[in-house]
């Protein structure tokens, strides 16, 4: 087979070369051509670099175009996969920063709560100009793959806003699975589950180990007493505890989308073990993603020579969605997984124009998602107060609606649990002056925004902005970094 997969964003070099990998490991993709798209050079000139040696290691036909003119990688394309941090690290800095001198504590900041959201308005800026280019340029009825947060609020606007078939990929679901057969004690391949809701608010409905159903009360047992994960995962733990069925998302993560968890910073430490980024420490991906930016530059300094090239086989295959889906697109054989597509009645007591997360199925006709029913009445309360957000997320981020905007962030779950309106107000004005570069659609309104910032008295801060890591992250990141240190010298 022989046509063009384009990546926007390409220069996320471990995401890409992993993509390509799973991609090159089927054997009828072996002539593909991948088209590279990136505005940082650099990267992208490294990533092509990696994956010229990991194609050629492994004697395949497959072609790489590299180029920082987007509209030229699109040109034809069949699939699209959008891996894309619109804004970097510096506006990611203000979705973290600023919030958190109103008090509000994220972990991650990149799908709900006031970075989430920020986020969604840099992401969808951005994204519809894809989705133009995509309509022009690429082949009829192209498919994005869209694996960029806030994946409800980006797949929800490309399929409504962009004119574009998009379907947004998560792997929260296959890491929980994980989880799910330790603490039960089987083999991975020994479970299987249904999961439905909404990215990153997704729920373990159905639970067979070893084709027995595994009730809530026995999945909460299993994972009170697992040594690491009664520690790690306090607020999965509780939820599980307080609704009756096991969420996919990480435990930091989960912690920023529900209003009990983070909302007085004295009892985070109850929720959140801080050794680990993921379980909830703040600001924790943020100073993750400084940490893998500072290592590449070191890492990379003198090019990739130093790098082995990767093996693409079977076995080394990830779960990754993207290329499972292509494969079956292209081949015919099935494939099953759980895919962010909009609802209409997959699930009854959600709403139809939401984009959810629930199970499905891909062959040569599609995409199929399959019908659910009610999620648990608890559980879908709390998807649709988070629906009701995204809503309004993604049409103030068309629109340019900055009161739909403040109004989105007043309602969200944490954020209405630490603030008060004219705090919400200030803080969604000083988040928009600082990402004013990336918000064409609020061009209008920056000017005026900066004019009630310097009118209105500073708030008392309710927290400093920075990061608490505890003794113990403190070490393991002097560790890391000393390790770092000796390999690049």
């Amino acid at each position: 087979m022989s046509f063009r997969i384009a990546f926007i964003g390409a220069g996320s070099i471990e995401f890409t070369r992993k993509l390509v990998a799973d991609l090159l490991t089927v054997p009828e993709f072996d002539r593909v051509e991948l088209a590279f798209t990136d505005i940082n050079a650099r990267n992208l000139e490294m990533v092509a670099e990696l994956c010229r040696r990991d194609i050629a290691h492994n004697r395949r036909g497959a072609r790489i175009l590299a180029t920082t003119d987007r509209r030229e990688a699109l040109r034809g394309a069949r699939y699209v996969f959008c891996v894309v941090r619109v804004g970097g690290l510096e506006a990611f800095r203000t979705d973290v920063e600023i919030p958190l001198k109103y008090g509000v504590d994220q972990c991650v900041g990149d799908t709900l709560c006031a970075g989430g959201l920020m986020y969604a308005q840099r992401g969808i800026a951005a994204l519809l100009e894809f989705c133009r280019d995509i309509r022009e340029l690429a082949e009829p009825d192209c498919l994005l793959l869209n694996y960029a947060n806030p994946m409800a609020m980006l797949t929800w606007a490309a399929n409504v806003h962009g004119g574009v078939r998009c379907v947004g990929l998560c792997h929260g679901v296959q890491h929980g699975g994980h989880q799910i057969a330790e603490v039960l004690g089987i083999g991975r391949e020994e479970l299987s589950y249904v999961c439905a809701g909404i990215n990153h608010q997704t729920w373990f409905v159905d639970v067979r180990a070893r084709g027995r159903r595994v009730d809530g009360a026995e999945l909460l047992a299993a994972f009170e007493r697992h040594p690491v994960f009664s520690r790690t995962e306090k607020c999965r733990i509780d939820m599980l505890r307080r609704f009756g069925v096991y969420s996919t998302e990480s435990n930091g993560h989960l912690s920023e989308y529900l209003m009990w968890y983070r909302k007085r910073p004295r009892e985070i430490g109850r929720w959140c073990d801080l050794e680990t980024w993921i379980h909830g420490e703040t600001g924790g991906y943020l100073r993750v993603c400084q940490e893998g930016r500072d290592w590449f530059e070191l890492e990379f300094k003198h090019g990739a020579s130093g790098h082995p090239p990767l093996t693409y086989a079977v076995e080394h295959r990830s779960d990754e969605h993207g290329a499972f889906i292509i494969e079956a697109l292209e081949t015919g054989r099935a494939y099953r997984g759980h895919f962010n597509l909009p609802n209409g009645s997959a699930i009854t007591n959600l709403p139809a124009d939401a984009v959810i997360e629930g199970p499905g199925y891909v062959d040569r006709h599609g995409i199929h998602l399959t019908p659910v029913g009610e999620l648990p009445l608890g559980c879908a309360a709390v998807c649709n107060q988070s629906v009701s957000v995204q809503r309004m997320g993604v049409r103030a981020a068309v629109t340019g609606d900055l009161l739909l905007l403040k109004q989105a962030m007043l309602l969200d779950p944490l954020v209405g649990a630490v603030c008060n309106p004219p705090e919400v107000w200030r803080m969604a004005d000083e988040m928009l002056v600082a990402q004013a570069k990336w918000l064409p659609q609020y061009a209008g309104e920056i000017a005026a925004a900066k004019r009630r910032l310097k009118a209105e008295p500073e708030p008392t801060l309710k927290a400093a902005p920075g990061y608490r890591p505890s003794a113990a992250e403190r070490a393991r990141r002097a560790r890391l970094a000393d390790s770092r240190d000796r390999k690049v010298r």
